[in-house]
Protein backbone atom coordinates (compact mmCIF):
# COMPACT_ATOMS: atom_id res chain seq x y z
CA UNK A 1 0.00 0.00 0.00
CA UNK A 2 1.20 3.52 -0.81
CA UNK A 3 1.13 6.28 1.79
CA UNK A 4 2.80 9.44 3.09
CA UNK A 5 4.83 9.84 6.30
CA UNK A 6 3.10 12.56 8.34
CA UNK A 7 4.82 12.11 11.72
CA UNK A 8 8.02 10.64 13.12
CA UNK A 9 8.58 10.12 16.84
CA UNK A 10 11.70 8.14 17.69
CA UNK A 11 11.56 5.02 15.48
CA UNK A 12 7.81 5.08 14.94
CA UNK A 13 6.48 6.42 11.61
CA UNK A 14 2.84 7.47 11.18
CA UNK A 15 1.74 6.83 7.60
CA UNK A 16 -1.34 8.47 6.06
CA UNK A 17 -3.05 6.00 3.69
CA UNK A 18 -6.37 5.65 1.91
CA UNK A 19 -7.43 3.43 4.83
CA UNK A 20 -6.44 5.93 7.53
CA UNK A 21 -3.29 6.40 9.61
CA UNK A 22 -1.02 3.38 10.22
CA UNK A 23 1.98 3.38 12.58
CA UNK A 24 4.96 1.55 11.07
CA UNK A 25 8.61 0.77 11.65
CA UNK A 26 11.31 1.10 8.97
CA UNK A 27 13.06 -1.95 7.57
CA UNK A 28 16.72 -2.36 8.49
CA UNK A 29 17.71 -2.10 4.83
CA UNK A 30 17.26 1.69 4.90
CA UNK A 31 20.10 2.03 7.41
CA UNK A 32 22.30 -0.19 5.25
CA UNK A 33 21.42 1.88 2.15
CA UNK A 34 22.00 5.16 4.04
CA UNK A 35 18.38 6.22 3.54
CA UNK A 36 16.65 8.22 6.27
CA UNK A 37 12.84 8.29 5.96
CA UNK A 38 11.51 11.85 6.34
CA UNK A 39 8.17 13.45 7.08
CA UNK A 40 6.62 14.14 3.67
CA UNK A 41 8.10 11.03 2.06
CA UNK A 42 5.83 8.97 -0.15
CA UNK A 43 6.36 5.30 0.64
CA UNK A 44 5.23 1.72 0.12
CA UNK A 45 4.22 -0.12 3.29
CA UNK A 46 3.32 -3.64 4.41
CA UNK A 47 0.11 -2.70 6.23
CA UNK A 48 -0.30 -6.13 7.87
CA UNK A 49 3.18 -6.33 9.39
CA UNK A 50 3.41 -2.54 9.75
CA UNK A 51 6.72 -1.98 8.00
CA UNK A 52 7.90 0.66 5.49
CA UNK A 53 9.15 -1.31 2.49
CA UNK A 54 10.25 1.44 0.10
CA UNK A 55 10.79 5.22 0.03
CA UNK A 56 9.65 6.67 -3.31
CA UNK A 57 11.71 9.32 -5.17
CA UNK A 58 11.61 12.80 -3.62
CA UNK A 59 10.78 16.06 -5.38
CA UNK A 60 12.85 18.02 -2.87
CA UNK A 61 14.31 17.83 0.63
CA UNK A 62 15.30 20.16 3.46
CA UNK A 63 17.96 19.24 6.02
CA UNK A 64 16.95 21.64 8.81
CA UNK A 65 14.10 21.07 9.35
CA UNK A 66 14.19 17.50 7.98
CA UNK A 67 11.25 17.22 5.61
CA UNK A 68 10.63 16.14 1.99
CA UNK A 69 8.28 16.88 -0.92
CA UNK A 70 7.33 20.38 0.21
CA UNK A 71 5.46 22.86 -2.02
CA UNK A 72 5.78 26.00 0.12
CA UNK A 73 7.81 27.21 3.10
CA UNK A 74 6.41 29.84 5.44
CA UNK A 75 9.43 31.79 6.73
CA UNK A 76 8.17 33.18 10.02
CA UNK A 77 10.27 36.22 10.93
CA UNK A 78 9.95 38.20 14.14
CA UNK A 79 10.50 41.96 13.88
CA UNK A 80 11.07 42.32 17.67
CA UNK A 81 12.00 39.97 20.52
CA UNK A 82 13.89 38.40 18.78
CA UNK A 83 14.88 41.32 16.56
CA UNK A 84 14.55 41.17 12.78
CA UNK A 85 17.56 39.56 11.08
CA UNK A 86 17.63 40.22 7.34
CA UNK A 87 20.74 38.05 7.10
CA UNK A 88 18.86 35.02 8.42
CA UNK A 89 15.78 35.85 6.36
CA UNK A 90 17.72 36.11 3.09
CA UNK A 91 19.68 32.96 3.91
CA UNK A 92 16.45 31.00 4.43
CA UNK A 93 14.94 32.43 1.23
CA UNK A 94 18.01 31.34 -0.74
CA UNK A 95 18.24 27.83 0.71
CA UNK A 96 14.51 27.24 0.28
CA UNK A 97 14.60 28.55 -3.30
CA UNK A 98 17.61 26.38 -4.17
CA UNK A 99 15.61 23.38 -2.93
CA UNK A 100 12.80 24.17 -5.41
CA UNK A 101 10.35 25.23 -2.70
CA UNK A 102 8.36 28.46 -2.90
CA UNK A 103 9.10 30.79 0.05
CA UNK A 104 6.30 32.80 1.67
CA UNK A 105 7.45 35.54 4.06
CA UNK A 106 5.51 35.99 7.31
CA UNK A 107 6.46 38.96 9.53
CA UNK A 108 5.27 38.73 13.16
CA UNK A 109 5.03 40.98 16.23
CA UNK A 110 4.43 44.20 14.29
CA UNK A 111 2.56 45.57 17.32
CA UNK A 112 5.94 45.90 19.11
CA UNK A 113 7.29 48.42 16.57
CA UNK A 114 7.19 52.19 16.94
CA UNK A 115 5.88 54.37 14.12
CA UNK A 116 9.25 54.89 12.42
CA UNK A 117 10.16 51.21 12.64
CA UNK A 118 6.79 50.25 11.20
CA UNK A 119 7.17 52.65 8.26
CA UNK A 120 10.66 51.29 7.54
CA UNK A 121 9.34 47.74 7.63
CA UNK A 122 6.53 48.59 5.21
CA UNK A 123 9.11 49.87 2.70
CA UNK A 124 11.08 46.65 3.05
CA UNK A 125 7.95 44.52 2.64
CA UNK A 126 7.12 46.51 -0.52
CA UNK A 127 10.54 45.63 -1.93
CA UNK A 128 10.21 41.88 -1.26
CA UNK A 129 6.77 41.93 -2.89
CA UNK A 130 8.15 43.82 -5.90
CA UNK A 131 10.66 41.04 -6.64
CA UNK A 132 7.93 38.40 -6.59
CA UNK A 133 7.60 37.04 -3.05
CA UNK A 134 4.32 36.52 -1.25
CA UNK A 135 4.48 38.50 2.02
CA UNK A 136 1.98 38.67 4.88
CA UNK A 137 2.05 39.98 8.46
CA UNK A 138 0.64 38.61 11.70
CA UNK A 139 -2.44 40.77 11.04
CA UNK A 140 -3.19 38.98 7.77
CA UNK A 141 -3.24 35.29 8.72
CA UNK A 142 -6.63 34.76 7.06
CA UNK A 143 -4.94 35.23 3.66
CA UNK A 144 -2.99 32.01 4.25
CA UNK A 145 -6.01 29.77 3.61
CA UNK A 146 -6.07 30.88 -0.03
CA UNK A 147 -2.27 30.93 -0.49
CA UNK A 148 -1.79 27.44 0.94
CA UNK A 149 -4.73 25.67 -0.70
CA UNK A 150 -3.81 22.15 -1.91
CA UNK A 151 -0.17 22.58 -0.78
CA UNK A 152 2.22 20.72 1.52
CA UNK A 153 3.73 23.44 3.67
CA UNK A 154 6.60 23.72 6.13
CA UNK A 155 6.71 26.44 8.78
CA UNK A 156 10.22 27.59 9.58
CA UNK A 157 12.14 30.55 10.96
CA UNK A 158 14.19 31.65 13.95
CA UNK A 159 13.39 30.35 17.41
CA UNK A 160 10.76 32.47 19.15
CA UNK A 161 9.39 34.02 15.95
CA UNK A 162 5.91 32.63 16.58
CA UNK A 163 5.61 29.54 14.38
CA UNK A 164 3.40 27.57 16.77
CA UNK A 165 1.36 30.69 17.46
CA UNK A 166 0.75 31.09 13.73
CA UNK A 167 -0.53 27.51 13.44
CA UNK A 168 -2.82 28.01 16.45
CA UNK A 169 -4.27 31.12 14.75
CA UNK A 170 -5.01 29.15 11.58
CA UNK A 171 -6.61 26.28 13.51
CA UNK A 172 -7.38 26.84 17.20
CA UNK A 173 -8.11 23.12 17.69
CA UNK A 174 -4.37 22.33 17.31
CA UNK A 175 -3.52 23.92 20.68
CA UNK A 176 0.23 23.65 20.03
CA UNK A 177 2.48 24.46 22.98
CA UNK A 178 4.06 27.92 22.94
CA UNK A 179 6.48 29.60 25.30
CA UNK A 180 7.39 33.16 26.16
CA UNK A 181 10.61 34.73 24.89
CA UNK A 182 13.47 34.55 27.33
CA UNK A 183 14.23 38.19 28.19
CA UNK A 184 17.79 37.35 29.23
CA UNK A 185 18.68 35.47 26.04
CA UNK A 186 16.56 37.52 23.64
CA UNK A 187 15.43 34.35 21.91
CA UNK A 188 12.74 31.72 22.28
CA UNK A 189 12.75 28.33 23.93
CA UNK A 190 12.35 25.25 21.73
CA UNK A 191 8.76 24.14 22.20
CA UNK A 192 8.32 21.80 19.21
CA UNK A 193 10.09 18.45 19.69
CA UNK A 194 9.43 16.69 16.39
CA UNK A 195 8.36 17.29 12.80
CA UNK A 196 4.72 16.55 12.07
CA UNK A 197 2.30 17.26 9.21
CA UNK A 198 -1.04 18.52 10.49
CA UNK A 199 -4.10 17.90 8.34
CA UNK A 200 -6.21 20.91 7.46
CA UNK A 201 -9.28 20.93 5.22
CA UNK A 202 -7.36 22.02 2.13
CA UNK A 203 -3.65 21.57 2.89
CA UNK A 204 -1.02 19.84 5.03
CA UNK A 205 1.24 21.97 7.17
CA UNK A 206 4.26 21.08 9.30
CA UNK A 207 5.32 22.57 12.59
CA UNK A 208 9.03 22.03 13.11
CA UNK A 209 11.69 22.52 15.79
CA UNK A 210 12.97 26.09 15.63
CA UNK A 211 16.52 27.02 14.67
CA UNK A 212 18.56 30.19 14.61
CA UNK A 213 21.31 29.43 12.08
CA UNK A 214 21.71 27.85 8.66
CA UNK A 215 24.71 27.14 6.48
CA UNK A 216 25.15 26.81 2.71
CA UNK A 217 26.65 23.34 3.00
CA UNK A 218 27.27 21.66 -0.37
CA UNK A 219 25.74 24.61 -2.22
CA UNK A 220 27.66 26.29 -5.06
CA UNK A 221 28.07 30.05 -5.18
CA UNK A 222 26.41 30.07 -8.62
CA UNK A 223 23.29 28.53 -7.08
CA UNK A 224 23.32 31.19 -4.36
CA UNK A 225 23.56 33.88 -7.05
CA UNK A 226 20.63 32.39 -8.96
CA UNK A 227 18.51 32.32 -5.80
CA UNK A 228 18.60 36.13 -5.66
CA UNK A 229 15.74 36.57 -8.11
CA UNK A 230 16.10 40.34 -8.57
CA UNK A 231 19.57 39.90 -10.13
CA UNK A 232 18.16 38.03 -13.11
CA UNK A 233 16.66 41.04 -14.87
CA UNK A 234 20.08 42.70 -15.24
CA UNK A 235 22.31 41.84 -18.21
CA UNK A 236 25.92 42.06 -17.14
CA UNK A 237 28.70 42.09 -19.77
CA UNK A 238 29.94 38.70 -18.52
CA UNK A 239 27.68 35.65 -18.48
CA UNK A 240 29.47 34.28 -15.41
CA UNK A 241 29.40 37.62 -13.56
CA UNK A 242 29.20 37.07 -9.79
CA UNK A 243 28.24 40.72 -9.17
CA UNK A 244 31.05 41.42 -6.71
CA UNK A 245 34.40 42.41 -8.30
CA UNK A 246 33.56 42.66 -12.01
CA UNK A 247 33.76 45.95 -13.92
CA UNK A 248 30.54 47.37 -15.45
CA UNK A 249 28.36 44.99 -13.44
CA UNK A 250 24.73 46.05 -13.88
CA UNK A 251 23.73 44.55 -10.54
CA UNK A 252 26.26 46.72 -8.68
CA UNK A 253 24.98 49.73 -10.61
CA UNK A 254 21.41 48.84 -9.62
CA UNK A 255 22.50 48.69 -5.96
CA UNK A 256 24.03 52.15 -6.22
CA UNK A 257 20.74 53.44 -7.66
CA UNK A 258 18.72 51.82 -4.81
CA UNK A 259 16.98 49.53 -7.29
CA UNK A 260 18.28 46.55 -5.30
CA UNK A 261 17.94 46.54 -1.52
CA UNK A 262 21.39 47.18 -0.03
CA UNK A 263 20.90 44.68 2.82
CA UNK A 264 20.04 41.96 0.27
CA UNK A 265 23.17 42.69 -1.76
CA UNK A 266 25.45 42.79 1.29
CA UNK A 267 24.00 39.50 2.52
CA UNK A 268 24.61 37.98 -0.92
CA UNK A 269 28.28 39.07 -0.80
CA UNK A 270 28.66 37.46 2.62
CA UNK A 271 27.01 34.21 1.46
CA UNK A 272 29.38 33.74 -1.50
CA UNK A 273 32.49 35.03 0.32
CA UNK A 274 33.87 31.65 1.37
CA UNK A 275 32.62 29.66 -1.62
Amino acid sequence: MEGKIIKIISNLYTIETSEGEIDCHARGKFRNEDITPLVGDKCIIDKDNKYILEILPRENELKRPSIANVDMALIVTSVKKPNLSFNLLDKMISIITINNIEPVLVFTKLDLLNKKELNDLKKTIKYYKSIGYKVITNKEYKKLNKILKNKIVVVTGQTGAGKSTLLNKIDKSLNLKTDEISESLGRGKHTTRHVELFKFKKFLIADTPGFSSLEFNNIKKEDIKNSFVEFKKYNCPYKDCMHNKEINCEVKTAVSKDEILLSRYNNYLEFIKNK
